[in-house]
């Protein structure tokens, strides 16, 4: 049995008793307009809500029938949410951003009321290029590699390979994915140009490579390990279980997780069609209650409940990665050369630090890379980014969806922003220092050595 101490048991009579204050005053969500829907994800490990979701009961609890089918790639998760043979989908935040601003043709507006999880990617190196810059690394007082690595000690190496016109080639696994923009960030903070989009390549898979010093194209996450032990490309930026099941393999190492790269930054959306939310309301709602409930309960007690997690995410149905593979990073640990296992607390966040919070400020961060990078070919003002961000980023749905838990006792009031702006405060946990303000996009994007500045 878990064990509740005496300060969060009396937290939750509190939330009981002013939640029954609060039924009387909160307009409840009607009953579900939709109640047979069917979800889209990925085989990673931060789809881990719509599953826990469906096996705790909470999809149930508000009425709601659904069917969780994995998708073969980022591409069939969008154009299923678009043309309507999904209901909504475990999504990258650019995507619903790309389809707000018409990137890539897609015509159908996409919403998100609900952020998934904080962190949980990381970058691999293949074991030649691991062992080409291991000597040069700094070492701690345990003779481990520090820390963050920096791309820094990927220079000498990437002038040797444009040298002899072969240049490092890298794997990441959409062009709007939080992966692009990370492995990207790292290089650049590093001092490597990863290279920049035009209009017609802002979508392809083998684009933005105008000017690269390290080339990087895509590959679908479940297909990282075995392409890289095939030497098509010797490094990638990847969700987990991913990077863990390269050290399981022994084909490569991680040098460097988004954590590190940005602090808690927000990694996946739940999407839905904006046609959808205006015609199902109260199921968006419902959707939302039940996912909130489910983050919750995945970062309850810590870590209490990550092993029951990791068994049902191993499942076939579902991630399908091996039990051990899973469990390394979804425990609070990773494990980065075999044997070297760290503490890594917030390595995956799904309720903590409001983490399930849509802001408005996460959006304006994935707007400016895309056009940090060329993706968005035009400079755009500020007012734009804000825009953009309050068409795509709901915090309204969410919040009735969390009020309607706090009155029912399931979530309380502190573990959600009440009274924000739906911008988070300025941040310089970077990899490179530099500090962003979601207020302020263009100040930010001055700020880049790499890159459109504007």
């Amino acid at each position: 049995m878990k064990y509740n101490s005496p300060q969060r048991w009396l937290k939750q009579i509190t939330a009981s008793f002013f939640g029954s204050l609060l039924v009387g005053t909160v307009a409840f969500a009607g009953a579900p307009e939709k109640t047979d829907l069917k979800f889209g994800f990925i085989k990673l490990t931060d789809m881990a809500p719509l599953a826990i979701a469906l096996e705790k009961g909470f999809f149930a609890d508000e009425g709601l029938n659904v069917t969780l089918e994995a998708m073969p790639n980022w591409s069939a998760i969008l154009k299923g949410v678009e043309d309507g043979s999904l209901d909504g989908a475990h999504m990258l935040p650019g995507q619903p951003l790309a389809a707000q601003v018409g990137l890539g043709g897609i015509s159908e507006p996409v919403i998100t009321p609900f952020s998934m999880d904080l962190n949980g990617n990381g970058i691999t190196l293949s074991n030649d290029l691991w062992n080409t810059i291991r000597p040069n690394l700094p070492l701690d007082n345990r003779g481990r590699p520090k820390h963050p690595i920096s791309a820094e000690y990927l220079r000498p190496v990437v002038d040797q390979r444009i040298a002899s016109g072969s240049p490092l080639h890298m794997g990441m696994v959409y062009p709007t994915s939080t992966h692009n923009y990370e492995l990207r960030y790292w290089l650049a903070a590093g001092g490597i140009n990863p290279g920049q989009y035009n209009a017609e390549d802002a979508l392809d898979k083998e684009g933005g490579q105008a000017g690269a010093e390290v080339t990087l194209s895509v590959t679908p996450p479940p297909k990282m390990p075995d392409t890289l032990a095939k030497g098509d490309i010797e490094g990638y930026s990847v969700g987990e279980p991913w990077n863990q099941q390269a050290v399981f393999a022994g084909i490569g190492v991680p040098v460097v997780t988004d954590f590190d790269i940005w602090e808690n930054n927000p990694e996946k959306v739940f999407g839905i069609r904006e046609s959808f939310a205006k015609e199902n309301p109260e199921t968006v709602i419902a959707i939302t209650k039940a996912l909130i409930r489910a983050g919750k309960w995945l970062d309850d007690g810590g870590t209490f409940n990550r092993p029951e997690a990791v068994e049902i995410l191993a499942r076939p149905n579902y991630v399908g990665a091996d039990y051990n593979v899973m469990q390394a990073s979804m425990v609070g640990t990773f494990e980065y050369e075999a044997g070297d296992l760290r503490i890594v607390p917030e390595f995956n966040t799904f309720f903590a630090n409001f983490a399930t919070y849509p802001y408005y400020s996460d959006a304006v961060w994935f707007l400016t890379q895309m056009r940090r990078w060329g993706q968005i070919t035009e400079p755009k003002s500020d007012e734009w980014y804000h825009e953009v961000a309050k068409r795509t980023y709901r915090p309204d749905i969410y919040m009735k969806a969390a009020e309607e838990l706090i009155a029912a006792g399931h979530i309380l009031p502190e573990e959600v922003p009440t009274g924000t702006d739906g911008y988070r405060e300025a941040t310089s946990a970077f990899i490179d220092g530099v500090e962003y303000d979601g207020r302020n996009p263009n100040e930010y994007l001055g700020k880049m050595k790499i890159g459109n500045k504007q």
